[in-house]
This record gives structure tokens, sequence and C-alpha cells, in this order.
């Protein structure tokens, strides 16, 4: 094959793609010199009014989620909120149910303390009412005189001091001696149970007569005396 004949094939094909490729570049050099000819005030006006629905939907966006966060905010602080007022409410019902039942239990107390201190009363003006009353006589005078022996918590019986009476004055509430040493000594022994006056006085029990022949107060005077230093008026079986 002569060799003139590839050489125009290969020219013929080259050319061809040589076209295509200046075309190409042709292409390119005008969208190139179009891009360039647009002024800069219109590029950047193309380019920010397709940024802005971007930007628009970001910032819409942004503003629901701010929002969504406010209401998460106050609805949690609302929650809270409540919470604490309820917390309170419980609080203060629980502290006026205590104080309430304090006051009932002082109300009680009180309550009790003073139907108490009617029922004292009432005994008290029951056992004033009540008058026990002795026969004017040994036997009375010797068991009125043990009554109030025993409210004073000194010791005596009735056999000891009916004992000691008959042998010292034979029952009379008037006997008086006027022989003995005490006698010589001016004090003579007097009453029931012959009690000299200093020792009447001395051993005189409250709530009996001062008088030294009120029987009574002479067997209450002696046996006090007698409890004191016989330790009761059972132990004594001769002058004293």
């Amino acid at each position: 094959m002569p060799k003139n004949i590839f050489s125009r094939v290969q020219s013929r094909s080259l050319t061809r793609h040589h076209k295509i490729a200046m075309a190409g570049v042709a292409t390119l050099g005008a969208v190139a010199i179009g891009v360039s000819a647009v002024p800069s005030g219109a590029s950047t006006k193309t380019t920010t009014e397709a940024a802005q629905p971007a930007a628009v939907a970001y910032s819409n966006q942004q503003i629901k989620d701010v929002k969504a966060s406010v209401t998460d905010q106050m609805a949690g602080a609302s929650l809270k909120a409540e919470q604490i007022a309820a917390k309170k409410k419980a609080e203060a019902a629980a502290a006026a149910k205590k104080k309430a039942a304090a006051e009932a239990a002082k109300k009680k107390a009180e309550a009790a303390r003073q139907a108490k201190e009617a029922a004292s009363r009432a005994a008290k003006r029951a056992e004033a009412k009540k008058v026990v009353s002795y026969p004017n006589n040994l036997d009375g005078w010797i068991r009125e005189s043990l009554a109030i022996l025993k409210k004073h918590d000194i010791p005596a019986s009735y056999d000891g001091i009916h004992r000691n009476i008959m042998r010292e004055s034979s029952g009379n509430p008037k006997a008086i001696n006027n022989w003995d040493i005490n006698a010589i000594n001016g004090i003579p022994s007097k009453g029931l149970l012959q009690v000299i006056p200093p020792t009447f006085k001395h051993w005189h029990v409250p709530g009996t007569s001062w008088d030294i022949y009120d029987p009574v107060a002479n067997i209450t005077a002696a046996c006090n005396y007698a409890a004191d230093k016989y330790g009761s008026m059972d132990n004594v079986d001769s002058a004293y």
C-alpha cells in the first residue's frame, strides 16, 4: 500500500479529532467569555438569590427548634412549680394535722385534769359533809382519838389506851393528881391519862382542843408523847 494513502487517512482522522477538540475548546471558551462578560454585581445577586431559600429554610428550622426548646422548658418549669406547690400543700396539710392533733391532745389532757380536780373537790366536799358522830363517853373518846392519831401516823390501840386510862383516872376526864411530885412542883397531872401541862402543850396534836381536860385532846397528846418515848401507848404499863 502506498505510504501517502495512510498518511492521508491519518491526516483526515486527526483532522476530525482536532475539529471536535477545537469545537469543545470553542464552546468552553464561549462559556468562559459569557461568564466573564456578566457584571460582578449580577453574578453576586444570582448567587445570593440562589442561597436565600436554603438560608430561610435553615433559619425557620432554628426558630422551630428554639420554640420547641422554650416550650419544653416552660412545660418543665410549670411541672416543677406544680410539684413544688403540691409538696408545700402536703407539708402544710401535715403540719395542720399535727397541730390539730396536738391541740386535741392538749384539750383532752386539760379536760382530764379538770375532771380529776372536780372529782377531788367533790370527794373533799363529800368528806367534809360526812360527819362521824362519836358518843360522848369513854368509848367514843377513845375511838375519836384513834381516828386523829391514824391521820398523823401515831401508833396506838384501843386496848392500850383503855387500859392506861383506867389505871390513871378510872375514866374521869376531870381527874387531877394533887399529891405526887408533879403536884408538889406545881404542875399536877390532869385528865384521863394524867398529863402535866408542859407535856400536853409540847405534844399537843393539831385538830384537837387546847383544853387539857378535853378527853380527846388529852388522850391524843398523851399517846403522841408515849409513842415518842415508848414506841406506843401500848407499851406503857405504869406511870410514864
